[in-house]
């Protein structure tokens, strides 16, 4: 059950920078979503989403090793 729950932290991010790369994307082949001001706006938006999203899957990922890490000197 753990497992299918880190799986999906893992997931949802990982959507949210696909999303960003998206509508990065657009913005460069200039097409413009309505919810957005300008191309420059939605490109900002975009960056933000995947640079979070890359961002905390990489944490993600350096607390896992860390933990993983810190119990091996343990049972050492």
């Amino acid at each position: 059950m753990i497992r299918i729950i880190a799986v999906l932290m893992l997931l949802i991010p990982g959507i949210v920078s696909a999303y960003g790369i998206k509508l990065m994307r657009d913005a460069l082949f200039s097409e413009f979503y309505p919810i957005f001001v300008h191309t420059d706006v939605q490109f900002v938006v975009g960056l933000l989403l995947f640079l979070g999203g890359v961002a905390f899957v990489g944490g993600f990922i350096v607390h896992r090793d860390r933990k993983k890490r810190e119990q091996a000197k343990k049972n050492d």
